[in-house]
């Protein structure tokens, strides 16, 4: 493939067996550079025998850390995969074929669709994991990730175009890493809450159990995907309630958040 004045931008921790499958999916960008926040691993020696340059920067959150990220591309145009993401084939060379014109006219970017794999075989029913619709490519004057320290968006200043064949995801290997994530992304969420003064509301949780695992194992037909949706409804809905609770026990302990830094940081998860 011709190389594209198209930027990859990935953020990594500790991503050294995933990063040359996502570095390696793109051919065509003339620009590749991961931005690390201390990786302990060969997460950097990998992405730079794989083609990368290397940028580390501090965590500041997942909205403010891709933020950085978007200044220090060497292109205007970016399309942004995370470590244990990668392209399809079939994507890539759609990308290849159609960015030129997309890149010449005044849109903001695109929105493209991603496909998981969960337990070692995609999903085939559960709406979030089969086509999800997620803005990736962007020109960076035109678009900006919010600022939420997880769960953050990019939001386009214009028209975008759309493709339909997917990128790959490769979701957690094993359920005690899925856990461990739960674990992260609750205290970030649980923060930024905290810097929202958001009201508690401890007696929602057990509704906010049953309509989250009703919403997805029925109104997004986990139910359809066997006892892979089921798990994927439980441990959603186990996620909204303890993120929750995190977040009041912060506001009753508030010495709780060092505490909970510390151990999260003996896993490697303080960031």
């Amino acid at each position: 493939m011709s190389l594209l004045p198209v930027s990859l931008v990935v953020i990594t921790h500790n991503e050294a067996s995933n990063i040359a499958r996502c570095l390696d999916s793109v051919p065509f960008a003339a620009d590749k550079l991961i931005v690390d926040s201390g990786s302990t691993d060969a997460t950097v020696a990998i992405a730079q025998a794989h083609g990368a340059r290397v940028a580390h920067q501090d965590w500041l959150g997942f909205g403010p850390q891709r933020n950085f990220a978007s200044t220090q591309a060497a292109h205007d145009w970016i399309l942004v995969l995370d470590a244990d993401e990668f392209l399809s084939p079939e994507l890539a060379a759609d990308l290849q074929r159609a960015l030129p014109a997309l890149m010449a006219s005044g849109k903001a970017g695109a929105w493209l669709r991603r496909s998981t794999w969960l337990m070692g075989a995609p999903m085939r029913w559960y709406r979030p994991m089969v086509g999800e619709r997620m803005a990736r490519f962007y020109h960076r004057g035109r678009a900006r990730w919010t600022d939420a320290r997880v769960h953050e968006s990019l939001r386009f200043d214009g028209e975008a175009s759309e493709f339909k064949a997917p990128f790959n995801h490769a979701d957690n290997p094993s359920l005690a890493h899925k856990q461990l994530k739960v674990l992260r992304y609750s205290e970030l969420k649980a923060l930024d809450w905290r810097d929202k003064r958001r009201p508690v509301r401890m007696w929602l949780t057990p509704l906010v159990y049953l309509s989250t695992f009703f919403k997805d194992y029925v109104l997004r037909l986990a139910c359809l995907d066997g006892w892979r949706g089921f798990i994927i409804a439980q441990t959603a809905a186990s996620y909204a309630v303890y993120k929750r609770m995190r977040y009041y026990e912060m506001q009753r302990n508030p010495a709780s958040i060092d505490a909970a830094h510390a151990k999260l940081a003996q896993h490697g998860l303080e960031h």
